[in-house]
Formats: C-alpha cells, sequence, structure tokens
C-alpha cells in the first residue's frame, strides 16, 4: 500500500538518544521495518530494511532535544522548533516511550480535548464539578503551516508535580505536524513564562504508535524521577481511553462523529489533515484501501 507524501515528507521521532546502542536494534515506521544502530564514532545511523532482512535505503537523521528523527521522504522544513529547550533553567525531561494500540492522530487529538480532564485525569488535571470547557480561539497559521488553540483555561486539582493547591490554568496548543503536537500552560513557579509539554508521535502502522512525551518546564524543586513518574501517570490514564475508542484509526468525514463546542480544536486539526491529504492513520484510506 502507497503512502501518500503528506505522510512520508515528515521527520519523525523513533527513540532517545541515549537509548541507540551499537548494536543494530529493529524499529518500525509508518508500516516499514527500520535498524538503528552507532558506528566506531558513536553516531547514529538509521536505515530501513530490506525484504532479505538486510540494510536497505539509509535514512537521513536528526538528533534534537534528546531523540532521534528521521523521514522517509523530503521534508519541506526542519525539526519543529522549541525555542524554550534552550533556556537554561528548565528541566529537560524525556519520560519514556509509550506503545499505543491505535491511530497516532487519535493521540494527538486527545492531547488536545480538555473535556476529558475531570474524567480521566480525576483530582490532577480536572475535577467535578469544574467540568465546563470555556471557549476558547483555533486558528491555521498558514505562515507556519500549524493548527493553534488559544484562549484556553481549565480548573485544574495539581496542574503540575509542584502544585499544592488547584488554580485555573491557562493553555495553549500547537500542532506543529500532524504527528506532533505542544502544550504551552501555566508554569506555577514562573507566572511570566509558560512550561511546555511536548508528544513526539511515531506511528509504527496505521492502527499502533509509540508516543515520546518530553517536558521543558521551570521546576528546580521536583526530582527527574518524579516528574517522569507525573507525566507517564498521565498518559497511561489516557491510553486506556485511546485503546478502547473505536474506531481505531481517525475518521476525518464530518458526520462520522458529533463534535460538541469544547471539540472545537479536533474539528480544525481535522480539516487540516485533510487539506494535506493526509490520510495514513484516518478510516478515510481504510475503506479506499
Amino acid at each position: 500500500m502507497s503512502i501518500e507524501a503528506a505522510a512520508l515528507d515528515q521527520w519523525y521521532v523513533i527513540d532517545a538518544a541515549a537509548d541507540i546502542p551499537r548494536a543494530p536494534r529493529r524499529n518500525r515506521l509508518l508500516g516499514r521495518d527500520l535498524v538503528t544502530r552507532r558506528d566506531a564514532d558513536g553516531a547514529i545511523e538509521v536505515a530501513t530494511v530490506a525484504a532479505d532482512g538486510a540494510p536497505g535505503v539509509r535514512l537521513t537523521v536528526r538528533e534534537c532535544y534528546g531523540y532521534v528523527w528521521t523521514t522517509l521522504g523530503a521534508p519541506v522544513r526542519d525539526v519543529v522548533d522549541i525555542p524554550e529547550a534552550d533556556e537554561a533553567d528548565r528541566q529537560h525531561v524525556v519520560c519514556g516511550a509509550l506503545a499505543v494500540n491505535a491511530s497516532g492522530l487519535r493521540i494527538v487529538e486527545n492531547f488536545l480535548d480538555m473535556a476529558h480532564f475531570p474524567f480521566v485525569h480525576t483530582d490532577i488535571l480536572g475535577a467535578e464539578p469544574h467540568t465546563e470547557v470555556r471557549k476558547y480561539n483555533t486558528e491555521i497559521r498558514r505562515d507556519v503551516d500549524e493548527v493553534w488553540a488559544t484562549d484556553c483555561e481549565f480548573f485544574q486539582p495539581q496542574a503540575a508535580v509542584s502544585a499544592t493547591d488547584g488554580i485555573m490554568t491557562q493553555y495553549i496548543y500547537r500542532v506543529a505536524s500532524p504527528f506532533v503536537t505542544l502544550l504551552y500552560k501555566t508554569c506555577p513557579l514562573a507566572a511570566n513564562r509558560w512550561d511546555v509539554i511536548c508528544l513526539f508521535v511515531q506511528p509504527c502502522d496505521p492502527d499502533r504508535c509509540r508516543v515520546h512525551p518530553v517536558m521543558f518546564i521551570i521546576d528546580p524543586e521536583t526530582s527527574l524521577t518524579d516528574l517522569i513518574r507525573f507525566q507517564q501517570l498521565i498518559f497511561l490514564q489516557d491510553r486506556i481511553i485511546l485503546e478502547n475508542q473505536r474506531p481505531r484509526l481517525l475518521p476525518l468525514e464530518p458526520r462520522a462523529e458529533i463534535p460538541t463546542r469544547a471539540d472545537i480544536a479536533s474539528v480544525v486539526y481535522r480539516r487540516w489533515l485533510k487539506e494535506k491529504g493526509l490520510t495514513y492513520g484516518t478510516a478515510e484510506r481504510r475503506a479506499t484501501a
């Protein structure tokens, strides 16, 4: 089955750089087997795997934000720019890779959804009776080809590991590519700055992916272990929901799932994907295969 350029011509994280051994290691991206390894000089190599199991085409590699990025196509832009990653006083928290039996697009869409906070992340990211998703703004920023949701806010009982009281948390969502999304949120320890949480999604197959969460946050008090544990707890709660969604692939047809006012970011995200002609991980791809 051929894969459209909108999926091929993207940068994807396939592993944390620190986890790449010298011995060849199998990986997978967009339905294709890959092999990664370090050469004698310590440089990371990524190649496709030929039908006979031998290394095939050598792929372009970037090391950025603690991760190995590669592509099966010819991206017109470089890896997503995250200026906060260069700020020396932030903790750079690589949270490990988590496997999910769902479309990678479902992962991104779930990340944009505030309505599930009180019911899935109870007493952490939300709690009853604070269930209202207030009106927020969404747009496709044509100059950078990204989806943004701004002026988002939600009451959170524990907005961060270091938080001791509930606060009204401000959010900005940014979808930098179909499988890369970022959240800028209120920083409890620095009122004039944002904490940054990213999900780098690796679509292994249309309905199976690995998710690589990373945080760039201002929190000198909390240990790295506790920060990783907190983020993994949040995502593992999401995984239960994601793996039980049907269909596993993301429908792009507007009538397939009925959105509410709270789903406006999802509506714009799906519209953006359709504009790009991206079908990998969507129900439309299965229907036309």
